[in-house]
């Protein structure tokens, strides 16, 4: 039996969320598949990688989506910041640092950019590894610690990271433990080539959109319908297909390091949301095929090549082929 959630007084969220991915659109063209998935990750409450060439649109998104959302203040937005990383930059730079005070003759803390509601961290495997476990509290934990002083984030904190395939030198790969706080890693690519000539021909109108782009959720919004998303149901069977893939992962020949409990609960998290991004309170087989290579892949590491290209989708083929054989809502 499905049960259906509660919605808050005052939000549909089939509406809200549609509203959200409609108003994105109008910047971020030809792209639904990558932006529902950007929403399915922030209503699941965890943070997203995006991996791509340069210039397909990654850093837009984000700044697209954070002006899409007023903060706690009518007619602003939430609290966007973006850091470009570095091989330079220091901890100190992303959490802050105490500076003295002339007129009080004390030391006071002056908080850095992960104070905010949506960060965009920029080419994040330039950063060494010193400054990768400073951001790794803060996506984790939600707060970041200063000396003795733990201090917490904001209630809605959203990590949008990007990292580039190509021009490797320099750079530092991010451990396994960094990518498994990724709720999911998304390959942004090319648009087709129609989309493309429409951008050429409307490049002007386009970014002329970004800056006169309307909030159309609130902050309360998004933690609302975050709340509505832990409440989607989600059938026993397909609870059991995810720990079947989950723990298939760890015994395949052609992977090394299988998937973690952490990241069978991110791929729940993101099941419940993705359903409701589709209209719906309940998961059903579809949604576990559509999201189980972006919870899962960046989690595993694979012997071989061909291990990467085949692995995972035989495990997770497998999986939907004997949900598919139960008809759970027929």
């Amino acid at each position: 039996m499905i049960e259906l959630i509660s919605e808050p007084a005052g939000i549909d969220a089939t509406q809200a969320i549609n509203h959200l991915v409609t108003n994105v659109e109008k910047v971020i063209r030809g792209k639904r598949r990558q932006i529902e998935m950007v929403i399915t990750c922030l209503l699941a409450g965890g943070h997203i990688l995006m991996e791509d060439n340069p210039g397909t649109g990654k850093t837009v998104l984000a700044k697209t989506l954070s002006q899409c959302i007023s903060g706690e203040s009518e007619g602003e937005n939430v609290l966007f910041k973006r850091i470009q990383f570095t091989p330079d930059i220091l901890p100190m730079d992303l959490i802050g640092t105490h500076i003295f005070d002339d007129v009080n003759k004390e030391f006071i803390f002056k908080k850095g950019p992960l104070f905010c509601n949506v960060l965009l961290a920029d080419e994040i495997n330039r950063a060494s590894p010193k400054v990768q476990s400073a951001l790794l509290e803060a996506m984790a934990e939600q707060q970041i610690t200063v000396g003795d002083t733990t201090l917490k984030l904001e209630n809605l904190f959203f990590t949008i990271a990007t990292q580039n395939p190509i021009e490797m030198e320099g750079t530092y790969p991010l451990p396994a433990a960094q990518l498994d706080r990724f709720y999911m890693k998304i390959q942004f690519g090319y648009v087709n080539e129609e989309t493309e000539l429409n951008i050429y021909r409307e490049y002007l109108n386009i970014a002329q959109n970004l800056i006169d782009l309307q909030q159309v959720l609130s902050m309360k919004d998004i933690l609302a319908l975050q709340v509505m998303a832990g409440e989607v149901f989600v059938h026993e069977e397909i609870i059991r297909a995810v720990s079947n893939i989950v723990r298939q992962t760890r015994d395949h020949q052609d992977i090394s390091l299988g998937a973690s409990t952490r990241s069978g609960i991110a791929f729940l998290k993101c099941l419940r949301a993705y359903a409701l991004v589709k209209g719906r309170t309940y998961v059903i087989e579809d949604d576990v095929k559509e999201t189980a290579r972006a919870v899962l892949d960046h989690r595993l590491v694979y012997r071989n090549k061909d291990g990467k290209l085949k692995a995972l989708d035989t495990i997770i083929n497998k999986e939907t082929e004997r949900l598919a054989k139960l008809k759970l809502y027929a």
